[in-house]
C-alpha cells in the first residue's frame, strides 16, 4: 500500500505496511483522519466560537469516564509493532481510539514523539482521554530504520510547518518522552515563529550523565549468548516491570484475583521481553544508543533558541537519566518553562498507571486552543476519575473541619445542606475571605459531593504566573485550583464565566481579606463601589451572599503585615515580591487597595469547626435595564454586603451552642457512630 503525503514529510512516498496499520483497534494512517493535510482543499469543519464549544462541554455529566488501557495492553501492542515492523521510512499514524466523535471543536494538534524504541505507542495509556481534547498524531520509527536524528527533526519540522499554515491560530503540542524530548526541543529551536507547546517527560538532554554510557564499548564485545538478555536489563532500568507489578497489587482486588492478575502480568512481560530480544539485535541497540548521543548533543546545542512554552515532567526514581537535576537545569535555561516532579515514578513516566497526562496538562494551566490561554473558555470539566482523586486526597479536610453547611430557601428559611442553592447557573457566590482562604477547600469539596457543582473561583493572578526567584509558593501548589476551573480576576473573565452559565465564586475583599491583620477576622474590606452587580444583571445571574466562620479555631496569627513592616529584611522581602506581582486595583483608594503580598506567620490550634451560611438569593434576572443605573446597582451592592455580614454574625453566634465544635468531641462521636456519620451541630431557629 503506497500513499503520497507531500505536505506531511520530506520523504514523498511513504509505505504503510498492513502489519502496522491494520492491527485491531490500534492505529490508522493519517490520511484517513485529516484529508485536508494531504491536499490544498479547505478543512471540512470551520472554526467555531470557542465559548460555544465549552457551553456544550460544561453540560457533560461529571461522572463521564472512559476506559483506560493498561501497561499490559502497551506490551502487547508494542511487541506486535516491533515484531512486524518494516525497514522504514518513519511515518505518521493516529490511534483509532482517538476518534473525532467526542472531540472538542477547534482542538489543537498534539504530536507524540517516541522514545528510543520508536514504536510511537508511548502515550497508549492516555490516548482515549487525550483524544477528547486533542487531535493526535504519533510518529512511528521502524525498528531497522536508520534515519538520522537531523533528518527526523526535518521531518517533524515539515509537518509542524504545514499544520501551522493550515491552522495558524491554533497551538501545536509536541509531547516527547526521553529521546522524543530531544526531538521536540530541536524542532522548537528551528521554528521559533510557530506557536508550540512542549511537554517533555524525562528528556534525554542529560544522556551524557546516564548509566547507559558505559554500555557503548561493552556492547561491541559482548558474547552472543548474553545478547538476548539485554532487553531484560534495559527494561529493569526503565522501571516498567516494577510499575506493572505495583499497579496490579494496588488495585485492591480479592487475593485470588490479585494472584491471577500478577501471574498474567508476569507472563505478558516475559513474553514481550523474549520477543523483543529477538527483534532488537546488538547492532540495533548500538544504533539507538548512538542516536541518543546525537540527540543529546544536538538539542543541548540549540536550547538558547527555544522560546516555546514548555512543561518538564521529571521522575524522582529514574534509573536511566538524572531527570530531577536535568529538569531544574532546563527550567533555568528555557524562558517559558515550568516543571512538575513525580517523586516515586521511574523513567517510563507515561506507562505509570497512576499518572494521567491530561490531568497534569490541565492542572499546570497548559491547555489552550488559541495563541493565549483563556482560563474561562478553555476549561475542560474534570472527569469522574479526577474528581474522585481530588475528593480522596482532601478527605482529611472533612475530618479536620467537619463543615456545617447551611443554606436559605426562597421563603427565607435556613436549612441544613445546600438545598437553597440553584442547580442552574449563572450563579455568583459573594463572600468574605478568611486567612489565606482557609474556607475555600471545604466549601468546594462539599459543593461537588452534595450538588455535583464545580465552583469556578475568580482568583489572584499569582496563582497563574510564577514570580521571579520563587518567592511565593510554586505554581504546582495551585494545580488543583486550576483543574477545578479557577480564572484570574478580571472583568472579561467574569463576563465569560457568566456567559458559560457557571457557578462563580468571588471575594470582593481579595488579598486584603485573605491577608488580614490581627483582630480583623471576618471583617469585610470591600471597594466603595460595585464591581460585579451590573455584570451579574447583564446575564440575569443569581447572587448568593454567604459567610464562612472558623479560621480563629484553626490558627493564631503571630506575625501579620504590620509586624513584618517593622522588621527591615522582611519589609524588603515583601516589597520585592509585591513589585513582581500583577498590580490590582491601582485606580482605587482605601484599605482594600493595599495588595502587598506577604506570608503571615501563624500558629496552628487544635482544630475547631467550619460553619457556612448561604443567605437568601438576590435575583437580577429581568433587572438588566434597572441595574444599568449606578445608584440602583450600588443599592444592591450594599444589600449584598449587608447580607454577608449577617451570615457571618449568625454563624459566630450559633456556633457557641455547638457541642461538637472541638475536634475531640467530633472524633468521639464518629468513633461510636461510624467514621462516615454526619456529626450533629446546633439547632436551627
Amino acid at each position: 500500500m503506497t500513499i503520497t503525503l507531500p505536505s506531511i514529510c520530506s520523504i514523498p512516498t511513504v509505505k504503510l505496511t498492513p502489519s502496522i496499520f491494520t492491527m485491531t483497534r490500534k492505529v490508522k494512517p493519517l490520511t484517513s483522519v485529516r484529508p485536508s493535510v494531504a491536499s490544498t482543499e479547505q478543512p471540512l469543519t470551520s472554526v467555531k466560537n470557542i465559548e460555544a464549544d465549552n457551553i456544550n462541554l460544561k453540560r457533560r455529566r461529571l461522572e463521564t469516564e472512559v476506559e483506560r488501557f493498561s501497561v499490559k495492553d502497551y506490551l502487547e501492542q508494542s511487541r506486535e509493532v516491533l515484531m512486524t515492523s518494516d525497514g522504514g521510512p518513519p511515518r505518521w499514524f493516529s490511534p483509532l481510539e482517538c476518534g473525532s466523535g467526542s472531540r472538542l471543536d477547534n482542538c489543537p494538534l498534539l504530536i507524540s514523539l517516541p522514545g528510543v524504541d520508536g514504536t510511537g505507542l508511548s502515550l497508549l495509556l492516555h490516548h482515549q482521554r487525550l483524544g477528547e481534547i486533542f487531535d493526535i498524531w504519533c510518529l512511528h520509527i521502524p525498528t531497522t530504520d536508520r534515519t538520522s536524528f537531523t533528518d527526523l527533526v526535518k521531518l517533524i519540522e515539515t509537518t509542524v510547518t504545514s499544520e501551522h499554515e493550515q491552522y495558524p491560530g491554533r497551538p501545536i503540542y509536541l509531547v516527547g518522552e526521553s529521546f522524543g524530548g530531544c526531538l521536540a526541543l530541536a524542532v522548537a529551536a528551528r521554528v521559533p515563529h510557530i506557536d508550540l507547546v512542549l511537554v517533555l517527560a524525562n528528556p534525554a538532554t542529560s544522556f551524557g550523565k546516564s548509566p547507559l554510557q558505559p554500555l557503548l564499548p561493552i556492547l561491541k564485545i559482548v558474547p552472543d549468548h548474553i545478547r538476548p538478555g539485554l532487553p531484560y536489563i534495559m527494561s529493569l532500568m526503565t522501571g516498567v516491570p516494577s510499575s506493572m507489578l505495583a499497579s496490579t497489587a494496588k488495585k485492591g482486588l480479592p487475593t485470588q484475583q490479585t494472584i491471577t492478575d500478577l501471574s498474567e502480568t508476569v507472563a505478558s512481560l516475559f513474553s514481550y521481553l523474549s520477543d523483543v530480544g529477538d527483534a532488537l539485535t546488538v547492532e540495533t541497540i548500538l544504533w539507538k544508543l548512538k542516536m541518543l548521543e546525537s540527540a543529546c548533543a544536538y538539542s543541548n546545542s540549540c536550547l538558547h533558541s527555544v522560546s516555546a512554552q514548555t512543561l518538564i515532567l521529571s521522575s524522582g526514581n529514574d534509573q536511566l537519566l538524572p531527570s530531577l537535576q536535568e529538569g531544574e537545569r532546563l527550567k533555568k535555561t528555557l524562558p517559558k518553562c515550568q516543571i512538575r516532579t513525580f517523586s516515586d515514578s521511574g523513567h517510563a513516566l507515561f506507562l505509570e498507571e497512576n499518572f494521567d497526562l491530561v490531568t497534569v496538562i490541565k492542572g499546570a494551566g497548559f491547555y489552550r486552543r488559541a495563541k493565549h490561554t483563556d482560563y474561562a473558555s478553555d476549561f475542560v470539566p474534570p472527569s469522574s476519575h479526577e474528581v474522585k482523586d481530588i475528593l480522596d486526597s482532601s478527605r482529611w479536610i472533612d475530618v479536620a473541619t467537619s463543615p456545617v453547611m447551611l443554606s436559605t430557601l426562597e421563603n427565607g428559611k435556613i436549612v441544613r445542606g445546600l438545598d437553597g442553592i440553584p442547580s442552574e447557573g449563572p450563579v455568583l457566590f459573594v463572600g468574605c475571605h478568611n486567612m489565606l482562604g482557609f474556607e475555600v477547600s471545604p466549601m468546594i469539596r462539599r459543593f461537588i459531593i452534595e450538588k455535583n457543582i464545580i465552583l469556578r473561583g475568580v482568583a489572584h493572578p499569582m496563582l497563574f504566573r510564577q514570580l521571579k526567584e520563587n518567592r511565593m509558593p510554586d505554581l504546582a501548589t495551585y494545580d488543583v485550583t486550576r483543574l477545578l476551573g479557577a480564572v484570574p480576576v478580571s472583568p472579561s473573565n467574569l463576563y465569560k464565566l457568566f456567559s458559560l452559565k457557571s457557578h462563580v465564586l468571588l471575594y470582593p475583599g481579595g488579598v486584603r481579606e485573605a491577608l488580614h491583620r490581627k483582630g480583623e477576622e471576618y471583617t469585610l474590606f470591600w471597594p466603595e463601589h460595585s464591581e460585579f452587580v451590573r455584570m451579574a444583571a447583564r446575564f440575569g445571574a443569581t447572587i448568593i451572599p454567604f459567610g464562612a466562620v472558623g479560621e480563629d479555631d484553626y490558627a493564631q496569627l503571630v506575625l501579620d503585615y504590620d509586624d513584618q513592616m517593622k522588621i527591615p529584611f522582611m519589609k524588603d522581602y515583601v516589597k520585592k515580591q509585591t513589585d513582581e506581582s500583577i498590580k490590582l486595583r491601582n485606580d482605587i483608594k482605601g484599605e482594600v487597595a493595599n495588595q502587598d503580598l506577604h506570608m503571615p506567620v501563624i500558629l496552628p490550634k487544635v482544630p475547631g469547626r467550619y460553619y457556612y451560611l448561604f443567605g437568601k438569593a438576590i435575583k437580577t434576572e429581568g433587572r438588566r435595564e434597572e441595574l444599568r443605573d449606578r445608584e440602583r446597582a450600588h443599592q444592591v451592592y450594599v444589600e449584598v454586603k449587608g447580607e454577608v455580614e449577617k451570615c457571618l454574625s449568625y454563624c459566630k453566634t450559633k456556633r457557641e451552642n455547638d457541642a461538637y465544635r472541638n475536634i475531640i468531641s467530633r472524633l468521639m462521636y464518629q468513633a461510636t457512630h461510624g467514621l462516615e456519620s454526619q456529626v450533629p451541630t446546633f439547632d436551627l431557629d
